[in-house]
């Protein structure tokens, strides 16, 4: 007796412990899950959050200017460690900016000899100036030369001339007072708009021919003159690849096509100033797509052509309040579409023109800024007052990012009204960034759509049946063969939708819309047929097994409508049904569409909640469902308001896993569609999702740049977005589950 006891005492103690160790056990798994969670959050956040950094300005250092001259422009190299000002007595001045030459004028080149008459920059990023003197025009570039003597780096200034150190001579009767320039690389030539003294207004263009004897460049000049202007012009600017000359006079706009010298034509003539203002400074903006004019009222407002039911003009777009009085300047960065304003009373504004916005804006100097300077990089800008030169350095990351830029709509260059575009990269260095979030947004809802329209009513259907129908002999068998479907690599999937279903689905998509609509009808009507047999045969077959009858008529009913896809596209399309859509419909059809999305996502989704809901109806007490239909209710009413109620928490739940399982799909999505960023509900077009998109784009993305980081805030959206679904979905199941447990 004492041995017993002693037993069961030892038998209690080790399950104790056991429970014990179990309770641990799953409470420590919770809690490394919720702290994984957590992990993920804020690691998410931590590199998100550069993004929404603001702009910082420190002052550097100031260099004391010892003539009197007034600089004419500014410029750095690309690791702020020379700078050079280009000065109206026609020198060039390099200053060092690091190391032992700090603040020190290291060399000066005089340029020309003869008094100048009229001094241009060319666009920002070439860092190309020009003297006029006369007829004569100098072309130079402050450039720098890196060498690594003795094993170390050194900078070295030097001063090129693209169009020869003698210059060239327009050939023009009197003085050049004011014209803009380009030269293309490679010697292909350059352009030449200017105006004289006496106000008429010509362009000219040098070609470049190499002489076989010498090997020495020989310029020849073609010119033209131009009637379209009469008068004293403000500013005048040109593109870079001599396309486009834009001139201001009288706050209007005059756009020239100069792409072809024998051929040059007026565009337009756009009225550009605000109300009750005058231009004071034009600029082009990196890429020459958009122009920049600041007003006398301490507005910027940003135009660029646009094609809309007018015709090809220009438009404002956008403007951007800057400072009510004294705006003397404005300034584009070299490749980024930002911009800087000056004012006499020393402030400066920074401001992005894609997002549209004002990302600083504080008095940096006692005095008016006279010049300023951004460098290559923008991580720099130099400014100039009366006896000094000022370094500023600047932080300013990712200025195209703003929270409402990523989900508004936002006019592009380019385009002819505002939209929500992806296009992350470019071949070109001046690419405008189109960052909004809400194409791969939808794309990943839409996806999501198609697939749970495909899957959860074939799911659901079938595990109802499974779970409440089907004799457990032949449950045994199907459960388990749905359930190994979720182990298909969705890789696999994807690969057989996009080179398979794809091109099957449009070459035979009038078959599959004659079976979705025909099919259903005729498994009713069958069901209908064998419901009126005599009891003998019906009797004939074991209870559960009559539905197996519904594969040869599910197969024969397929097969006649793929055999009759010939005949249905001649008869009812023309041939092609595809050309019939797009043509005649004017609906734009892709081969990897929605339509394949959602079948092979359905695949991989069904098995997910095929279990779940299964288990959920099985798992419903027998006593419910039996003592249902001892009062007498049918198999059907049992169902519907005993059985899915009970089980109700349980479906619900697989729904939402299915969902969860279909906004995260990545491979399917990244090999069935044309993976494009549109937004269209078409079934017949493809999407583009933030998982995809993340697939696609990560592996090319630079490592702390503006791409990758918002990469990581689609990632933190799709995070978002799934954490909220599934706490949503939790707390209706158990609501549900409240509801109905009394049942």
């Amino acid at each position: 007796m004492n041995h017993s006891l002693t037993q069961t005492s030892s038998q209690n103690f080790s399950r104790k412990v056991k429970d014990q160790v179990a309770k641990y056990g799953v409470t420590a798994g919770g809690i490394m899950v919720l702290i994984a969670l957590l992990l993920i959050f804020f690691y998410l956040l931590y590199v998100v959050q550069p993004i929404f950094d603001d702009v910082s300005v420190t002052h550097d250092q100031e260099i004391r200017l010892k003539d009197t001259h007034s600089s004419l422009a500014l410029g750095t190299d690309d690791h702020v460690e020379i700078g050079y000002r280009v000065v109206s007595n026609a020198n060039v001045e390099f200053y060092g900016l690091e190391g032992k030459h700090k603040g020190e004028l290291i060399e000066q080149h005089q340029v020309v000899s003869e008094p100048i008459t009229a001094f241009s920059a060319s666009m920002a990023y070439l860092q190309e100036f020009a003297f006029a003197t006369g007829s004569q025009v100098t072309v130079f570039k402050p450039g720098f030369k890196v060498s690594f003597a003795t094993n170390k780096r050194v900078v070295l200034p030097n001063l090129t001339y693209p169009l020869g150190e003698e210059g060239i001579d327009l050939e023009v009767d009197s003085n050049i007072t004011k014209f803009a320039f380009s030269v293309l690389p490679e010697n292909e030539g350059a352009g030449f708009l200017y105006q004289l003294e006496s106000g008429d207004l010509e362009y000219a263009f040098m070609s470049a021919e190499v002489n076989f004897m010498t090997d020495e460049i020989e310029w020849s000049i073609e010119k033209v003159s131009l009637p379209f202007v009469n008068g004293k012009v403000k500013n005048i600017k040109v593109t870079a690849d001599l396309s486009r000359a834009f001139v201001v006079q009288d706050n209007t706009l005059i756009t020239l096509n100069i792409r072809d010298i024998e051929d040059v034509t007026l565009l337009s003539k756009t009225k550009v100033s605000e109300p009750k203002a005058n231009v004071v400074d034009v600029t082009l903006l990196a890429g020459a797509n958009s122009i920049l004019f600041a007003n006398d009222n301490g507005v910027v407002s940003q135009w660029f052509e646009v094609n809309d039911e007018e015709g090809r003009h220009f438009k404002r777009i956008r403007a951007f309040e800057s400072n009510e009085i004294g705006l003397n300047g404005v300034y584009p960065e070299f490749y980024r579409r930002s911009f800087f304003t000056t004012a006499n009373d020393g402030s400066l504004g920074v401001y992005h023109t894609t997002s549209g916005a004002k990302l600083f804006h504080e008095s940096i100097a006692d005095s008016k800024i006279d010049l300023f300077s951004i460098s290559p990089r923008a991580n720099a800008f130099l400014t100039q007052n009366t006896h000094s030169i000022n370094l500023y350095k600047i932080s300013n990351e990712h200025p195209e990012v703003t929270w409402s830029g990523l989900w508004n709509e936002i006019w592009y260059e380019g385009y002819s009204e505002p939209d929500y575009v992806w296009q992350s990269t470019s071949a070109s260095d001046d690419f405008e960034g189109k960052f909004s979030l809400v194409p791969i947004t939808f794309g990943t809802i839409k996806a999501a759509f198609y697939a749970m329209l495909f899957s959860v009513p074939i799911a659901l259907a079938a595990a109802v049946y499974t779970a409440y129908f089907m004799p457990s002999k032949i449950r045994k068998v199907v459960k388990p063969t749905v359930e190994i479907m979720e182990a298909l690599p969705t890789v696999i999937l994807g690969f057989l939708a996009g080179l398979w279903l794809a091109p099957l689905i449009e070459l035979h998509l009038a078959s599959i819309v004659l079976l979705v609509t025909i099919l259903p009808v005729a498994v009713i009507l069958f069901a209908f047929m064998w419901h009126n047999l005599p009891k003998k045969i019906l009797n004939s077959l074991p209870q559960g097994m009559d539905s197996l009858l519904l594969i040869p008529v599910i197969l024969l009913f397929g097969w006649l409508c793929f055999g009759m896809s010939p005949w249905l596209n001649d008869v009812l399309f023309d041939g092609d049904v595809r050309l019939f859509i797009t043509d005649e419909l004017g609906i734009s059809f892709d081969q990897r569409n929605s339509l394949v999305v959602g079948i092979a996502m359905g695949f991989a989704v069904i098995p997910t909640i095929f279990s779940i809901a299964e288990d959920a109806v099985f798992s419903v007490p027998k006593h419910l469902s039996q003592g249902s239909l001892a009062l007498g209710a049918s198999q059907w009413q049992t169902l519907v308001r005993v059985v899915l109620l009970t089980a109700s928490p349980g479906i619900f739940s697989a729904v939402m896993m299915g969902l969860g399982r279909a906004v995260g799909e990545t491979m399917i999505v990244l090999m069935a569609t044309g993976n494009t960023p549109i937004m269209d509900w078409s079934v017949f077009q493809g999407m583009r999702t933030l998982s995809a998109n993340i697939a696609v784009e990560m592996p090319e993305s630079e490592v702390g740049s503006t791409h990758y980081r918002i990469l990581f805030l689609a990632a933190f959206v799709l995070f978002v977005f799934t954490f909220v679904f599934n706490t949503i979905a939790e707390f209706v199941r158990q609501r549900l589950r409240e509801k109905y447990s009394s049942l």
